[in-house]
């Protein structure tokens, strides 16, 4: 039997980090070291064992003398970050035994859509509940993060009866950090394209939440082409969503369009009361511009009205909000800490 883990006496936080050379892990671990109640035991990466985490993530020179490992000693620590790629964090409970009481948050695509498993989708803004009393979290991703705060009101209001279409352009950084021909900077830099149109993997998740939110009799919102892990057949409202590589590192800026007729004041005040108690995700009355949300955990939402079109505008910083500010958002109110410990952040603007 595995031994199970004894809190520090301060009381801390104790965090281990695997995955941790990537984009994601070098975020968290800058997150975690100014966070006022948490405190990282290890940083997991096979590849980089024994070299200094400074070395790696280079902003974080002068501020650690932390060093990758190859070890897992799961018994020191509270809680987990899965900062793995997609597929991994399943194969890798498979793989090893980790104490019961030791929380995971993971942020892999693995278990965010339900199933036979007990990891909860840590969405905040609607599922805070359920993460107070979680032991295993999924991390939403980071497109499904920006639309569905983009949708999940209207959705709420029943205002979702026809498809949908949603226009998303994210950040290099959104790709990770191992090379491909669509990040090297030559292609990247003053270009833009599209990809896996109407098939992007983070549709099922977003579906998924807009149909627990939606009133009953209203139609099943779907993705447009693939069937839902969960056996879900196609139909319904589609959400027709065409994601673009942007010539920009981090971020993403997302436009939703659905048909209405319910007036805009109506639609701007039930937004602003959906989200009065959230904390990091607010209603602006002005049109929205991406830097006003890089670097925090924030997402801004704005609405617009043209003729029966309702035109949302939701943006966040795809590594924060996207990922790893979301998930330390979710690691203190699994702990019952302050929702916003460690997320006090300036939006990078100038």
């Amino acid at each position: 039997m595995i031994e199970t883990n004894t809190p520090l006496p301060s009381g801390r936080v104790r965090v281990g980090v695997l995955g941790a050379a990537g984009y994601t892990g070098g975020e968290l671990i800058r997150l975690l070291l100014n966070h006022p109640e948490a405190e990282i035991v290890f940083a997991n990466s096979e590849s980089n064992a024994g070299n200094l985490v400074s070395d790696v993530h280079e902003g974080l020179i002068g501020e650690t003398d932390l060093r990758f490992t190859s070890e897992l000693p799961f018994d020191q620590v509270d809680v987990v970050f899965f900062c793995f790629g997609h597929g991994k964090s399943e194969q890798f409970l498979n793989e090893h035994e980790i104490p019961a009481n030791v929380k995971i948050i993971d942020m892999a695509q693995d278990f965010r859509i339900k199933g036979n498993h007990d990891f909860v989708y840590g969405l905040p803004e609607i599922h805070k509940a359920e993460t107070t009393k979680a032991l295993h979290v999924a991390n939403p991703g980071c497109f499904a993060t920006c639309i569905q705060l983009g949708l999940l009101p209207a959705a709420k209001m029943g205002l979702i009866n026809d498809d949908v279409a949603v226009n998303g352009i994210t950040g290099s950084t959104g790709a990770g950090q191992k090379p491909g021909a669509t990040t090297h900077f030559s292609w990247r830099n003053n270009n833009m394209s599209t990809y896996k149109l109407f098939t992007h993997q983070h549709l099922h998740e977003i579906c998924q939440s807009l149909n627990e939110v939606k009133p009953a009799g209203t139609p099943h919102i779907t993705s447009p082409i693939a069937p839902s892990p969960s056996g879900e057949p196609v139909g319904g409202c589609s959400i027709d969503f065409i994601p673009y590589r942007g010539d920009f590192a981090r971020g993403i800026f997302v436009t939703e369009v659905i048909k209405t007729d319910k007036p805009l004041e109506d639609i701007v005040a039930f937004y602003k009361d959906f989200y009065k108690d959230a904390a990091f995700t607010h209603y602006s009355d002005k049109a929205l511009d991406l830097k006003q949300v890089v670097n925090t955990n924030k997402c801004l939402v704005h609405c617009d009205k043209f003729g029966n079109k309702l035109v949302i505008t939701s943006i966040i910083d795809n590594l924060l909000k996207g990922a790893v500010g979301q998930a330390v958002q979710n690691m203190n109110i699994m702990f019952g800490i302050d929702e916003k410990a460690g997320l006090n952040l300036k939006a990078s603007a100038f």
